[in-house]
């Protein structure tokens, strides 16, 4: 009797085995290389974050992350890639630059921001900048207003596609500047030819303008938040310089395609956030011109709801209307 128990227990203890082993698919998940397509070229902002979270994220799975920079199409290129793979191993990092503005500017949309960009973890806000090629005598943003004004036609812009864009438009519109747009598919070439002075003001992420500012061929007369950055701390915000229509919000993160649970959303997030915050990481994206601010998926959800709104205030000072 008593080998027959022990029978029975053993045989209870082999069948229970396999439960008490098994995985969630948020516990078992990469199974395989994880891609991150990216929005911007190599040398944005976001490029370099996702570059340094990847690196330990690789680590810290076990599995490669591949960094693809998808630019152009005002952020459609690399958000029609990451929609086509269709697949919880190809992830969205983008800064909201990239899509907010769409609803205004897109007749068709082949994507639903609700639906089908899923947030999964905030990283950082990014530090834009309003610059000027540091071979004209332009110290502010109100000199570049003189000069708009003073030789019309003659000033050419640029604004990195999405929001900073759209954002620069109703700037221009709200001083009835006579100014030439200039439109980029990459903003780090709109960065060259700003330190080359064939364009006269650019507003972009600071990450691009560094190394000419560094190189003495840019300066920075402003920084687009409604206050100054911990990066650049002896530069103006541009609403501190008296033009608040210029504040320019961004906030960079990581996105899951349609349908991806909020517990495998979690669960990366939480190697998301802990590789941000990481010093030497937090540091090395902090010296890109990002304010670092790592969060879950809600945290990002409520950020992005907030820049909506923000973006819907801009659009209402251009007379643009929801096309999608």
């Amino acid at each position: 009797m008593i080998r027959l128990l022990s029978l029975v227990a053993a045989a209870c203890v082999a069948l229970a085995a396999p439960a008490a082993d098994a995985q969630t698919p948020a516990q078992s998940w990469p199974q395989r290389n994880v891609r991150l397509i990216l929005p911007f070229g190599a040398g944005s902002a976001t490029d370099s974050a996702a570059r340094l979270i990847g690196e330990r994220l690789s680590t810290r799975w076990g599995k490669p992350v591949v960094i693809e920079n998808r630019p152009g199409g005002d952020g459609l290129v690399a958000i029609n890639g990451f929609l086509s793979a269709n697949d919880d191993h190809v992830l969205l990092f983008a800064s909201s630059a990239s899509f907010l503005a769409h609803p205004y500017t897109q007749e068709k949309l082949p994507y639903n921001l609700e639906r089908d960009l899923q947030p999964i973890a905030r990283v950082s806000h990014t530090v834009l900048s309003a610059a000027v090629p540091a071979a004209t005598d332009m110290k502010t943003i109100a000199d570049l207003v003189a000069k708009a004004r003073a030789e019309p036609d003659k000033i050419s812009v640029a604004g990195a596609a999405g929001v900073p864009e759209f954002t620069l438009d109703a700037f221009v519109k709200t001083h009835k500047l006579g100014v030439a747009k200039v439109p980029y598919r990459d903003v780090v070439q709109a960065g060259r030819d700003l330190g080359e002075n064939r364009i006269q003001f650019l507003l972009s992420s600071y990450a691009v303008v560094r190394p000419l500012v560094e190189a003495g061929k840019v300066r920075v007369v402003a920084v687009g938040g409604n206050e100054r950055s911990k990066v650049v701390p002896d530069i103006p915000s541009v609403r501190e310089s008296g033009f608040p229509e210029l504040v320019t919000e961004t906030t960079s993160g990581f996105y899951g395609p349609a349908g991806m649970p909020l517990e495998l959303r979690k669960r990366i997030a939480e190697d998301v956030v802990a590789a941000a915050s990481d010093p030497v990481i937090s540091q090395r994206i902090a010296a890109t011109g990002q304010d670092m601010v790592p969060a879950g998926p809600e945290e990002l959800a409520a950020t992005i709801k907030a820049q909506t709104e923000k973006t819907a205030a801009v659009a209402k000072v251009l007379g643009l209307a929801r096309k999608n």
